[in-house]
């Protein structure tokens, strides 16, 4: 074989006229999924749950070899989309009747923040790191967790926050990345700190060093008590 043989690299083995059939292939796919995403409705093109991320990129591969390949016969591509429509309904249709199944598939809503308190280890389970998720909530207007009432990871991977009113809020772990350069083991005054790892807040005094009760994690930053700006 010789190195760059641009006839080669460029067409291989097909004639030039096989790019005017790759045209006609391509707009053939494009044709298929968007007649597939209207059977599929509108939360088709919203954010994707596991199981319609796993239809569009079974529909992708479909389509990919359809539009390029030209020993890929069309007539079994329109079976595929088909039949991954009328799966896509079924499963729709079973899962509005059974609660198991859609558990099974689109997963269940987990509460991640509850009382200004980080629940790392769900964060975990969902191989989510802690720094995503204050990524997520900064995105959102936190600065501290103490403003959270409640935060809920959804099934779609989006993240719904319900804040406390000012006049509630309550000291919590500073989620802004200076807050990184401000972790002790050891309190450095008298004051309120929140552990770095699930955000728990208690007084400390100056020089004591302390095990988080709630995570056993040495690692503590100062809370911060600071409002919303709305």
């Amino acid at each position: 074989m010789k190195a760059f043989d641009w006839q080669r690299m460029a067409l291989d083995k097909v004639p030039v006229d096989f790019l005017w059939e790759v045209a006609l292939r391509s707009l053939y796919t494009f044709v298929l999924v968007f007649l597939f995403l209207k059977i599929a409705g509108r939360r088709g093109v919203r954010q994707m749950s596991l199981f319609e991320v796993l239809v569009i990129l079974t529909l992708g591969s479909a389509a990919g070899d359809v539009a390029f390949y030209d020993d890929v016969p069309m007539l079994p591509v329109l079976v595929v989309f088909i039949t991954l429509a009328l799966l896509y309904r079924g499963v729709m249709w079973l899962m509005a009747h059974s609660e198991k199944l859609e558990d099974l598939l689109e997963g269940k809503p987990i509460i991640v923040v509850r009382d200004g308190e980080l629940a790392w280890e769900k964060l975990g389970a969902e191989n989510m790191t802690e720094f995503e998720f204050y990524m997520e909530l900064r995105l959102n207007g936190v600065e501290q967790l103490g403003q959270v009432r409640l935060a809920i990871l959804e099934t779609n991977g989006q993240i719904s926050i319900y804040f406390y009113p000012d006049e509630q809020v309550k000291p919590g772990l500073l989620i802004l990345p200076e807050f990184e350069n401000r972790r002790v083991q050891v309190a450095a005054r008298d004051g309120l700190y929140a552990c770095i790892r699930c955000s728990k807040v208690l007084h400390l005094h100056v020089g004591e060093r302390r095990l988080c009760p709630r995570c056993a994690n040495p690692q503590w930053a100062l809370a911060s008590e600071a409002k919303r700006i709305t």
